[in-house]
This record gives structure tokens, C-alpha cells and sequence, in this order.
């Protein structure tokens, strides 16, 4: 028995559980210019519970509205359904009754109480001394135990308190230490800490109250939240606080998805989260937040897993010569080799045979040659771009569009709904469709999904994503670029581009060109 219990003690030395917490619908939500809508909140507290399986989530600030309200009650009510309503939490402050009976209502049993974790705070924002704080602390978590409302217990700016006035954070945490508070959360509130003070403070922390279960609290005014995150892992912290897409107030707080693969890879410490859901999760704060995540954002953007160099196709190919333990599979995506001037014949022949399409070194060669023609003039080159360009550089005989535009008509009116009439040649025949919508484009589409109803008896992908910019190193307006992303009935993505001067028209070649791909 006492070797294993030994032996348990050593696995956990070396492979240390860290809770998760995020803070999305709290922190995160005081992003400048993010609101989230009650049901969004709905939305990404689900997620994150049911299908990320976040420890905790800290879903909003206790008075702020009556829309706050609702969204804690939808939450909670959802938790309480599957069983994990002590996982939902709500920020409190030391105002007598006020918070904890607002959190109470709601319908939440765990409130994370905000005290001042500096003197300056304390004595300047207060206007109090140490002693009245701790005594307003006390009250206020006497009176949530008594209603049966956990109590966890931000120290608000610890970080310049452990640096100006230490003895101020011990005088709060040795008359707590006592009281029934379950966390003791430790924020780096204006982001100034780097990790090796994370690790002295922590440790002094730690060696003072060692049985105390302390959380960290990064924020990214130096770019340091993640570093400073793996600091406090590695010093004995024992759950972390993150957002989804680092969303937070000023710089932001540190990224779940960064955080979580930081831990595993270079720590070897243990969470709950499951990886293949980081994508999903990061992808619909995202559509709610309209803070777009950059596409070298490790982990979630969209350029992470996407190869360019040639040289790196190559080296793939022959061994994974160029991967690391950050495989995209392991996030439910999956690599890809994008083409540009740099690529290279590997990386286009990998394209290729990808698509089915085989060609000899010397068509390789001419295509290769092309694509590099197009990055030297910054165009975007896409896989999906691939059967295009082998028609064009090899000049069939053959007139390869399967699917034509023979022409179309929209109109627009005030008051009444866009309407479409669209004829189109399929595979040598032609077809008329018409149909309203919401917009001119979306009665372009409805037609079209009605002529492949009703003519051809075939779906029509779903529109997954819809963006426009201008050209990639544009510097004019005179032009726009559509980029559509479809989902086909297997589940796969398929992304085509249009380029025009109006938006309609470029979405509509998109259209076109994925309809070609379809076909093909």
C-alpha cells in the first residue's frame, strides 16, 4: 500500500492536475465593443460545459442588468439540467447582501468574490483600512455560506500588492486563511508581472499557506499571459484562468486554446479539456463576439496548420519532417498546403494528388510555374483553385465549365423582399429558376438550389461562411474579394473565391466556381 500510494504521489509531481477556469462571459465580455445576447451566453456556456469540459465558468458580473440576470438564469438552469451547477460562477463584491441575494436569485450557488489585493486599492478606492476590509470580507462571506452560496475570493491588483505591500496580502490571506472561501484567485489585474516573478510571488504564497488551493489570473498588456500561466503551473497553482480567443479587457486575458496545449506539451500536466472541441468553441465566439481571430493565431487561426514552403511540403512527404506535437488532428482540423511563390513542385504535386489529378513532371512544372506567377503578384491560390489553373496552363481542347451563367436578373425594392431569375447550363442543358430572399444574393442562391431540386432531384451545399475584403494587398476600393465557405453532404469544407467590382457579382462567381468544382 505504501508503495503505490508513493507511487501516486510521484505521478502527480510529474503529471499535475490543473483546473481550467474561463472567464469568457465575464472578463472576456468587458472586451471593448462585445455584448453577448442572453441566448449567446446560453450558447457558449453550453459549449464550453457540455462539449469543451471547461472545470468552471465564470458567466457574468453580479447587478450589472436585468439582461445579465436572465442570461445567469438561462445558464444556470441549463447546468442545473446536467448536473454541474457548482461549475457556474458569478462575480460578487463586498457590498453587505446586495450581491450575494442577486446571484441567489439567479439561481447560482457559487459566488467569486472581489476584495482589493493591494493596500493602495484598499485605502484609495475604499477609502479604508486593512482591518474594515477584512471585517466587510468576513460579513459578506458569512452571510452567502448562510445561504448556501460557495465563496471563492479574487484578490483584486495581487500582483502590485505582492509588489508594493506584501505584508497588506498576508494580513488578508492570514485572517481568511480560516474561513470557509474554497479559492483564493490571484490576478495580475493591470498585466505587469513576467514569469519570474510568477514564480517567486507563487512560491512565497504557496510556502506561507500550503494548503491553500490558489487560481491565477493573467492578463496581456506585455504578451505575457500565457508565459506567465505555465509560471504558475510550475509553481504549484493549481487552476488557471483563461478566455476563448484571449478576449479581454484592454490587451485581453490569456488564450484556453494556448494555455491548454502549453500545459500538456511542456508541463505534462493533466486537464479536463477536450482538444478537438478548441476549433468549435473558438469559431462561434468568434461569430458572437465579431472579434475576428488573426489567422496566425496559434492553434484556431486559420493559416496555422497551412504549409506554403515548398521545402516544408517536401520534407513532409518524406518522413512528417516538418511536423511538431501540434498535429491538427488533434484539434479536429487537418493540414494543408497552400501555394504561393514559394511552393514548389512538391507542395503543388501534394495538391494534386490530393485532388485525383495527375500530370506529368513537365505539366507539374508549367502549373508550379504559374502559381509562382500569381504570388509574386499577391493572389490568393487555393486548392480549390488548383483544376482551374492545370485548364488554363494545359489549354484543353475542351471547355471544362460544366456549369455556365447564361444569365440572371436581381431586383431590389423598398418594401419588398430581393427577387432572382436565374438560367444556368448544366452538363450542356439549360435551366431557368427563379425565387425571392432576404437578399439579392440569397435569392440568387434559392434559385439556383431550386433548379437543382426540382430539375436535377441533387442537393445543394450549405453555406457555411461568408466574408468580403478587398483583394489581398489592396490598396483601393474599386475591387472586392468574396470568400465562401460551403459544406458539402459529406461534412467537408470547400472554400471558393470571386473577385469584382460588386459584392453580388463576386459572390455569384464564387457560386459558379464551386459549382464547377462540384461537377468536376
Amino acid at each position: 500500500m505504501k508503495t503505490e500510494q508513493q507511487q501516486d504521489k510521484r505521478q502527480q509531481r510529474l503529471s499535475p492536475f490543473i483546473e481550467i477556469m474561463d472567464s469568457t462571459l465575464r472578463d472576456g465580455e468587458q472586451t471593448s465593443g462585445v455584448s453577448f445576447l442572453p441566448h449567446e451566453k446560453l450558447m457558449i456556456a453550453r459549449m464550453l460545459l457540455r462539449d469543451l469540459n471547461v472545470d468552471r465558468i465564470e458567466v457574468a458580473s453580479a447587478r450589472v442588468s436585468e439582461g445579465e440576470k436572465e442570461a445567469v438564469k438561462m445558464i444556470c438552469r441549463y447546468a442545473r439540467q446536467i448536473d454541474c451547477l457548482e461549475r457556474v460562477e458569478v462575480l460578487g463584491f463586498v457590498d453587505g447582501h446586495t450581491s450575494v441575494d442577486w446571484i441567489k436569485d439567479a439561481g447560482a450557488v457559487t459566488l467569486n468574490l472581489l476584495a482589493k489585493g493591494s493596500l493602495k486599492h484598499c485605502q484609495e478606492q475604499l477609502k479604508k483600512t486593512p482591518e474594515q476590509h477584512i471585517a466587510d470580507i468576513k460579513a459578506v462571506v458569512s452571510y452567502a455560506t448562510g445561504q448556501s452560496i460557495g465563496v471563492n475570493l479574487y484578490l483584486e491588483d495581487w500582483s502590485s500588492g505582492m509588489k508594493d505591500s506584501s505584508e497588506y496580502v498576508y494580513q488578508l490571506m492570514d485572517a481568511l486563511v480560516d474561513t470557509p472561501i474554497r479559492r483564493y484567485m490571484l490576478p495580475d489585474t493591470l498585466g505587469i508581472m513576467n514569469p519570474l516573478q510568477v514564480i517567486e510571488y507563487f512560491r512565497k504564497m504557496n510556502k506561507r499557506y500550503p494548503d491553500v488551493h490558489f487560481d491565477f489570473h493573467a492578463h496581456n498588456d506585455y504578451d505575457l499571459a500565457v508565459s506567465n500561466s505555465l509560471a504558475a503551473a510550475l509553481s504549484g497553482v493549481r487552476g488557471l484562468h483563461v478566455t476563448v480567443n484571449g478576449l479581454g479587457e484592454r490587451c485581453g486575458n490569456a488564450p484556453l486554446s494556448s494555455v491548454q496545449v502549453i500545459l500538456k506539451d511542456q508541463f505534462n500536466a493533466r486537464t479536463n479539456i477536450v482538444e478537438n472541441k478548441l476549433n468549435d468553441v473558438s469559431r462561434l465566439v468568434e461569430s458572437y463576439s465579431g472579434i475576428a481571430i488573426a489567422p496566425n493565431q496559434p492553434i484556431i487561426g486559420d493559416n496555422v496548420f497551412t504549409q506554403v514552403a515548398g521545402v516544408h511540403a517536401d520534407g513532409d512527404q518524406k518522413g512528417g519532417l516538418y511536423h511538431n506535437a501540434l498535429m491538427p488532428e488533434r484539434f479536429g482540423r487537418r493540414r494543408e498546403y497552400a501555394m504561393g511563390k514559394t511552393s514548389g513542385r512538391a507542395n503543388i504535386a501534394r495538391n494534386l494528388q490530393e485532388l485525383g489529378l495527375e500530370l506529368t513532371p513537365e505539366q507539374t512544372q508549367r502549373v508550379t510555374k504559374r502559381i509562382t506567377e500569381l504570388g509574386d503578384r499577391k493572389e490568393v491560390v487555393t486548392q480549390d483553385d488548383l483544376p482551374f489553373i492545370v485548364s488554363d496552363v494545359l489549354k484543353h481542347d475542351v471547355d471544362e465549365d460544366k456549369v455556365k451563367l447564361v444569365s440572371y436578373q436581381v431586383s431590389l425594392a423598398y418594401g419588398l423582399k430581393p427577387l432572382a431569375n436565374v438560367k444556368v447550363e448544366i452538363n450542356g442543358y439549360q435551366y431557368e429558376g427563379h425565387s425571392s430572399g432576404d437578399g439579392q444574393y440569397d435569392a440568387f442562391v434559392k434559385a439556383l438550389r431550386k433548379i437543382y431540386r426540382e430539375y436535377l432531384d441533387r442537393t445543394f451545399p450549405l453555406l457555411e461562411n461568408y466574408a468580403v475584403t478587398i483583394p489581398p494587398g489592396g490598396r483601393t476600393d474599386a475591387l472586392v474579394q468574396t470568400v465562401i465557405t460551403w459544406r458539402k453532404d459529406d461534412g467537408r469544407l470547400l472554400r471558393t473565391r470571386g473577385l469584382d467590382a460588386d459584392q453580388t457579382e463576386a459572390a455569384i462567381k464564387a457560386t459558379i466556381k464551386m459549382l464547377n468544382i462540384i461537377e468536376k
